[in-house]
Formats: C-alpha cells, structure tokens, sequence
C-alpha cells in the first residue's frame, strides 16, 4: 500500500530516469574504448587466424591451404633455433633485470644519497631514448675499429685485434643481452622505488637492532613485501623477451647466419623481408607465439607466489 502523500508514479519515472542515464555514461565512457578493442585487437587476431590458414604474399590472390603452415612451421629448424634465443632472453634477461632494479632501487631508497634524484635520471635517461637510438648506439660500442668496448680493454691490455662483437655467432646474442637490461633496468628502478616507500621504517628499525646486515634486510624484508610489484615486473619482462624484437632487428637483423635470431623477428622477416612475403606462414607463427605467451603467464602464474604479506 502506497502510504498518503508520496508520488509513487513520479519516484518510479525518476528511477527510469537515473537507470537511463547511466546506461548513457556508460556507453560513453566504455564505448570509445571498447571500440578500439574491437577494431585494432580482436579484429586483426581473427584475421591473422584466417591468415595463417593461406599461402598469400600480400598482394596476389590467396589460396587456402588449411594446417599445411602449421606443419611446415613444426618442422622448420630455424622455428625452434628462435625459440631457443627466446628462451635464452626469457630466462637472463627478467632475473637479472629484476635483482638489479631492486638492489640499485634498495640503495637510492634506504642510503639517503644526496644525488638521488640524480642517479634516478640517470638510470631512467635510456627509457626516454627512442629504440633505434639505442641500437644504434651500442652498435657502436660494439663497433670492431672504432667501439668504446674494445678501446676499454685495450686500456687493461687486453687486445681485441678489432674483433666486431655483433659479427660473431659466438658473441652476437650475448652481445644483446646487455642492451636489453641496460635499457628496462631505469623503469623498474622507478617502479621498485615508489613500492619500497609503501614499507614503514618501523620495520627496518627493528631488523636493524637485531643486527640484520643490508642484504639481509633486502631479501628478508624489502623483496618479500613488494613481491606482487615483482611478480608483475617478471611478467612483462617475460613477455617481452618473446614479444619485442626491435632491437635485434636493428642491431643484427637476426645475424650473423641466424644466430640472433628470435621468433618476432623471424615472423617479420618472413612476412616483409627483401626475400620472403608470406603473410600466411608468417600469421601461423603469430598464432604459435600468442600460444607461447599465453602458456608463460600461466606458468608465471602458478609458481609465482602470491602470499600477501600485512604489515
């Protein structure tokens, strides 16, 4: 029963009302977004899927081809020598990224230096240089004549006899390996910082009244309670080792005698290389990559740990 005096037929036109305009500033607010998802996400996946489904070079007419790019990846050697360089990277590049950006974020964080704010500059100045500046710069490190690196042995006696770092099958990858640390090392340092102030002094206090050394109080106290920031650092570093492949593209092409070789690149030289456009094998190992990437963040998953840990 209404009770006396109240509008039930205004209060219920009202309600309508609100529940119109929020459908209204809701579509507003995620159309434009989801739109974008739409277009430039999930429509080129399904296309790609198509794809891979074709022997197509881009510009003659396409012929269906079913599995048969799928089973010719499976057997293709240089396939598996990528993946074997994506592995490399996806092992040494996220560990010793992580534990730098951590011990260095440790020291600029709890030493109280007064160049702190000047060593975080520092350290994130490669993160604002363009990807191609930096491959190109440590190209030039590496250079055999002119490289700083030889000329900094030289000066311990160590004589090099030009020896070109990226030339050699058996330096080249090893050679990426420290542009691509150097290069993620100032973001994470940035990250792991702001997550360190969130750890109240208290703690630290304490540790060191027991007698806790620096390192001690890094791996028992600091790591452990910015272990979520961590786990989710890993994971885009993991990703990213099978993802990104600009660098290598620039500094090596994949060289000397696929040697650097990963499946990013493998995929875009297939695809626009001087001598292969095959769009249609190049999809079926996008689709094996996004296979690979969802397999490494599930694994990252399951044996990350997730303890939270209240203080």
């Amino acid at each position: 029963m209404a009770q006396p005096g109240v509008n039930t037929a205004g209060s219920g036109g009202l309600l309508r009302k609100n529940k119109v305009q929020k459908r209204i500033f809701i579509f507003f607010a995620i159309g434009p977004s989801f739109l974008g998802y739409l277009l430039f996400t999930l429509y080129p996946n399904i296309l790609s899927v198509y794809y891979s489904l074709l022997e197509w070079n881009g510009i003659s007419a396409s012929k269906f081809v079913g599995l048969d790019n799928y089973i010719y990846m499976f057997k293709d050697n240089f396939v598996w020598t990528s993946l074997y360089h994506n592995l490399i990277l996806m092992i040494t590049v996220p560990i010793l990224t992580i534990y730098i950006s951590v011990f260095l974020a440790y020291l600029l964080n709890n030493k109280g230096y007064l160049e702190s704010a000047f060593y975080k500059v520092l350290f994130f100045l490669p993160n604002v240089l363009a990807i191609v500046v930096v491959a190109l710069l440590w190209r030039f490190i590496y250079d055999g004549e002119y490289g700083m690196l030889n000329a900094f042995l030289k000066l311990f006696g160590i004589e090099t006899n030009n020896f070109y770092w990226l030339g050699d099958t058996r330096t080249a990858l090893w050679a990426i390996l420290p542009v691509s640390i150097w290069s993620g090392v100032g973001l994470y340092i940035i990250i792991f910082m702001n997550a360190m102030k969130g750890i109240p002094a208290s703690l630290y206090e304490s540790a060191i009244l027991d007698g806790a050394t620096h390192m001690q109080r890094l791996f028992k106290i600091t790591m452990p309670l910015i272990n979520p920031v961590i786990r989710v650092s890993a994971l885009f570093l993991v990703l990213g080792a099978f993802k990104g492949f600009e660098l290598i593209l620039i500094m090596t092409n994949g060289g000397p005698s696929g040697s650097t070789e990963v499946i990013g690149s493998y995929m875009f030289n297939m695809a626009f290389g001087k001598n292969s456009h095959n769009y249609g094998y190049a999809s079926a190992i996008g689709m094996f990559l996004f296979v690979i990437m969802v397999v490494a963040k599930m694994i990252i998953d399951k044996f990350s740990k997730r303890d939270e840990i209240e203080f």
